[in-house]
């Protein structure tokens, strides 16, 4: 693990812990492939959790203002909230969410990506490590834990535009 994580993994959750949240994220596709965020802490043995950039939705916000800054907090991006995807129902150890994934396109398409932050965090207790562009064939190759439900049967990224409602 980097030196720079000085948080017990476990403790990265608790912030999200014992609440029912709505999280607001966003697909950005781009020449074939997805911009994703890697996070830590989600899974055993230091695996990472790789998903859409997004985040929770906080009361007075509308759900594109919230997508709009969760996607500048962890992406560095100002966009522009498109069509509404997907809704995915998560609910595990201490942890439940309902998910709502809107396509979203860069105000402008020359700006590139940098990995953020999560204000919710300490500098030194960050959730996100890694923000690629990461093909579906990449996603298929990993164990289907460290992929976000919503893209674990991707065959292109032309599938992210076919709706999904997934509960447990």
């Amino acid at each position: 693990m980097d030196s720079s994580f000085s948080a017990h993994p476990h403790d990265l959750l608790q912030a999200y812990a014992g609440v029912a949240r709505v999280r607001v994220c966003g697909l950005l596709v781009q020449e074939g492939t997805l911009l994703l965020t890697a996070h830590r802490g989600l899974l055993p043995n230091e695996q990472l959790f790789w998903s859409p950039p997004g985040g929770g939705w906080h009361f007075g916000e509308t759900l594109q203002h919230c997508l709009r800054r969760e996607f500048e907090e962890e992406t560095g991006l100002a966009v522009r909230v498109g069509r509404f995807l997907h809704l995915h129902e998560y609910q595990g150890p201490g942890l439940q969410a309902l998910e709502l994934f809107f396509e979203v396109l860069p105000l402008d398409a020359t700006a590139m990506p940098r990995l953020g932050h999560d204000p919710e965090h300490a500098p030194n207790a960050q959730l996100l490590t890694r923000l690629e562009f990461v093909a579906p064939r990449q996603l298929t190759q990993l164990p289907p834990a460290q992929v976000h439900p919503v893209l674990r049967d991707l065959i292109s990224t032309d599938d992210v535009f076919i709706p999904q409602t997934r509960f447990q």
